[in-house]
């Protein structure tokens, strides 16, 4: 049997001293290191402690930071309304701006000169015009401020009258915050009065009361805000223009939601801001806080006979014409829109948007021929479209775009429509009477027929369009009128068209390829319009043709000759008696003699610039509250009932105007 090891038979010593190195020797050195190792351990520990500290701070701090952003964001949303965000998330958008950028700015550059005008935004050029003899006066470009596209272009022709106020009014329609830029190209101030200069004034020109004739100006404004920059030069002589002048200018832009409106959602409202975040100058239907109506809910026409006639309207490229248009015919009683297509001759994109805000169809096409030509071939791609469109339409009305619609001109070619059945003598129903001013024109229950088509809103058959205009129609090389062209004999027929003793339209165009301000003022300003609502028109079979024929005989039997000893011109020469039948008679040897008409029609201050309106060589009208019969002799079949003892009147010709429609 072994014996235990040492370590195996070991006993503790209860008694014992515990074991003390002695210093120095091997232990005494381990001792010596010891100690600045726990030194370093202590300092990490703090080190770490203050760490964790500083994380933990940190950490309060942000969860503080997000608490209160949340808390400010939902105080917004509670302000504005939190609702709407889940509609359409305008206020999301509204509200949530941190991470947007900051606005920036346009560099612009406006040219005005003799020969040129020129807009470029940041180096691009929006707006050159620089075509000898055309366009002249003040150009006006409107940007938006918040994306610097171009929303309205317009040219204004300051030399020729009422041109500033046609100005005048764009600028007033024009919404603020808008940017607008204007430059001067030839002359721009001759016709320019007052009110426009302080227009001008107010929108931030230093400029606008000393600009005089053939200077060059140019400005670029925000309008309700701030001008931007402005650069003018003097026309030293009379014979010459100032100095071109180059403006260079930044514009700062506003964030997009500063420049839309917050209107409700809607359909209506969708249309008006598809419309208003692009085009500019159409003043109530673009405003913010009291926006006009685009939906339009007219009275009824009781049997309405044109309820589903379809309405064409002639339009080109006069988009503020086209709106103004728009709004009076869809106001007026028994509008059924959709009848109703606006046909554009050109790829414009302003009527179009214009047609689009009304909800209503709108066609465009491409135009053919020149002048006079391009608007013959415009009717009839309009007409021939028409009845495409509408397969099963036995009638159609025509309309422009620069006639406003009375409120009764359904109902008018409502109680009328059924005559271009019953009489074959007639092949048109007019809404415009060309000898029918507010001096000449007193009844608007009554009724005539004319042998001249007068057009301005007017109502045709199918059959007249398909079966005999269409194929016959002006080929585009024709530099005709339409219009004239329809009242050619061969094309009438000898049939007639009905007009109304007042007009149910009213031509408002100042500016056209055959008009101009001068012409709307003298021939179309003073024209009679009916306003009444509801017109029942006054025995409507009497101008059948022989309902007629026996009607102006009776009007001849029982009228006053007046007196013929006198001059039509002379202010007495027709008495101040209301209620009468008044008649005279005139030199005419032969159908186209109209020479003393003419200067009879310069005298009544009427449509003098060739002969319209008259049946069988007797033209019919109310002057001073009577009815006025003017008979040519020995024409007309009425100069039988010329007085043995009376002598036509005759007058010398004067020089002829210039022929415009």
């Amino acid at each position: 049997m072994c014996e235990p090891s040492g370590m195996e038979s070991w006993q503790p010593i209860p008694r014992a001293q515990p074991f003390v190195p002695k210093r120095g020797g091997w232990y005494n050195s381990q001792a010596v290191i010891a100690r600045p190792l726990g030194r370093r351990r202590v300092l990490t520990k703090i080190f770490q402690v203050l760490l964790v500290v500083v994380l933990l701070i940190t950490i309060g701090i942000n969860i503080m930071f997000i608490l209160d952003t949340s808390r400010r964001l939902h105080d917004e949303v509670l302000t504005t309304g939190g609702g709407e965000e889940l509609v359409d998330g305008k206020n999301r958008r509204n509200n949530l701006r941190l991470q947007e950028s900051q606005p920036k700015s346009l560099a612009i550059e406006v040219v005005s000169s003799q020969s040129k005008v020129s807009v470029s935004v940041d180096g691009t050029t929006i707006l050159e015009d620089d075509e000898e003899h055309k366009r002249r006066g003040i150009h006006v470009l409107v940007l938006n401020q918040a994306s610097g596209s171009v929303m309205a272009q317009r040219t204004f022709d300051t030399y020729s009258p009422h041109e500033d106020e046609a100005m005048a009014l764009f600028l007033n329609m024009v919404s603020d915050g808008r940017i607008i830029i204007f430059a001067i190209k030839d002359e721009g101030t001759f016709q320019m009065k007052q009110p426009a200069r302080d227009l001008l004034k107010r929108l931030g020109s230093k400029r606008a009361q000393v600009i005089g004739w053939r200077d060059m100006w140019a400005m670029a404004t925000q309008k309700g805000a701030k001008m931007f920059g402005e650069s003018y030069s003097k026309s030293t002589e009379f014979n010459t223009w100032g100095a071109p002048v180059v403006l260079r200018t930044e514009v700062p832009l506003v964030p997009v939601e500063d420049s839309e409106c917050d209107w409700a959602d809607t359909e209506e409202n969708r249309r008006r801001r598809e419309f208003c975040n692009h085009i500019e100058g159409y003043g109530s239907v673009c405003s913010c806080t009291d926006p006009a109506p685009l939906i339009f809910n007219p009275e009824p026409v009781p049997n309405n006979q044109v309820h589903d006639v379809p309405v064409a309207i002639i339009a080109s490229n006069r988009p503020h014409y086209l709106y103004r248009m728009l709004r009076s015919l869809l106001s007026a009683h028994g509008a059924n829109p959709e009848m109703i297509t606006v046909f554009i001759d050109g790829y414009f994109e302003e009527p179009l948007e214009v047609t689009k805000l009304f909800g209503l169809r709108g066609i465009q096409h491409t135009p053919i021929g020149v002048k006079n030509a391009r608007i013959s071939q415009h009717y009839k791609a309009t007409l021939t479209a028409t009845f495409n469109i509408f397969p099963n339409a036995k009638h159609a009305i025509v309309l422009e775009e620069d006639l406003d619609v009375s409120p009764d001109f359904f109902s008018y070619f409502s109680q009328t429509l059924r005559l271009l059945e019953e009489d074959e003598m007639l092949y048109c129903i007019s809404a415009w009477n060309d000898q029918g001013y507010e001096h000449t024109s007193d009844d608007p229950s009554l009724l005539y027929r004319v042998e001249t088509m007068p057009g301005l809103g007017w109502l045709l058959k199918r059959s007249l369009y398909k079966d005999e205009l269409e194929f016959k129609w002006p080929t585009p090389d024709k530099m005709w009128d339409w219009d004239m062209w329809m009242r050619l004999p061969e094309v009438r027929k000898g049939r007639e068209c009905v007009i109304p003793d007042v007009s149910r339209t009213y031509h408002f165009g100042s500016s056209g390829l055959n008009m101009n301000s001068y012409f709307q003022d003298v021939y179309f300003k003073k024209h009679s319009f009916n306003t009444q609502p509801s017109v029942e028109l006054k025995n409507v079979d009497s101008v059948k043709k022989n309902n007629y024929e026996e009607l102006i005989v009776s009007l001849i039997k029982r009228g006053t000759v007046l007196d013929h000893s006198k001059s039509p011109c002379e202010e007495n020469f027709v008495p101040d008696k209301k209620g009468e039948v008044n008649i005279m008679f005139i030199k005419m040897e032969e159908p186209k003699d109209f020479v003393t008409w003419l200067q009879v029609a310069k005298c009544f201050k009427i449509w003098d610039l060739d002969a319209r309106g008259y049946h069988k060589s007797m033209w019919r009208m109310h002057l001073k509250g009577s009815e006025m019969l003017v008979i040519g002799v020995p024409n007309s079949e009425y100069a039988k009932y010329k007085p043995s003892n009376i002598t036509p009147i005759y007058l010398e010709p004067q020089k002829r105007k210039t022929k415009v429609r």
